[in-house]
Parts: C-alpha cells; sequence; structure tokens
C-alpha cells in the first residue's frame, strides 16, 4: 500500500505577484505576473500565458453565457523570476536579521521587504 504525501506545504522559490518568464514550452519568452500557486500539483497561473477558451452557462453573474478565455497554469519548473532590471534569474534564500529571506542570485538583491 503507498504512502499518501502531503504536498499542500512544499516551498516554491516564486511567490503571488512575482512576474515571472515562461521559459519552455509554446508560450516560451512570455512575461507575466503569478496570479495563484497550486502546490498539491506543483503548478502556477500566470496573467497572460496559457489561455484557454472554456464555455460558461448562463448565470447572474454572466446572463449571456458564451465563451471566455481563461489563464490555464504552467508547471512551476517552466518559469523563471524577472528581476528589477530585467533579467531572469534565479533565487536563493538566506538569513537576514534570524529571519529567511529570498534574494535575487545575480544582484544579490533582497526581493522580501
Amino acid at each position: 500500500m503507498k504512502k499518501k504525501i502531503d504536498l499542500s506545504d512544499r516551498k516554491y522559490k516564486i511567490k503571488k505577484g512575482d512576474t515571472v518568464e515562461v521559459i519552455t514550452g509554446d508560450n516560451a519568452g512570455t512575461r507575466g505576473e503569478v496570479l495563484s500557486i497550486d502546490r498539491q500539483k506543483g503548478r502556477v497561473f500566470v496573467k497572460g500565458v496559457r489561455l484557454v477558451k472554456k464555455t460558461m452557462p448562463k448565470s447572474q453573474e454572466n446572463p449571456k453565457g458564451g465563451i471566455i478565455e481563461k489563464e490555464a497554469s504552467i508547471n512551476v519548473s517552466n518559469v523563471m523570476f524577472v528581476s528589477k532590471s530585467g533579467k531572469i534569474t534565479r533565487i536563493g534564500r538566506k538569513i537576514v536579521d534570524g529571519v529567511i529571506k529570498r534574494f535575487d542570485k545575480k544582484s544579490g538583491e533582497v526581493l522580501d521587504k
């Protein structure tokens, strides 16, 4: 019998609100903001990346119904953080004043305030 592994506490160096660039796949080179992260599946939703069409039924919020474009998830390994200088970079972690903070590995700049 397989053990069920709880992945909900999985840590990622990318956070909601970060600007990222897609590095592989059909949308390679596209930049956008991280809308949300699914830690269970290891996937991220990036604004304006991997848009899919979805049919919506009629409802009070959407009285006409119809087809909408919505972001689909992509694997977290397929995106890289974009620094303030506009270059893609890796993110590291270091202890600053007794607190673990993220930092840009190219410039050494601390990201979390």
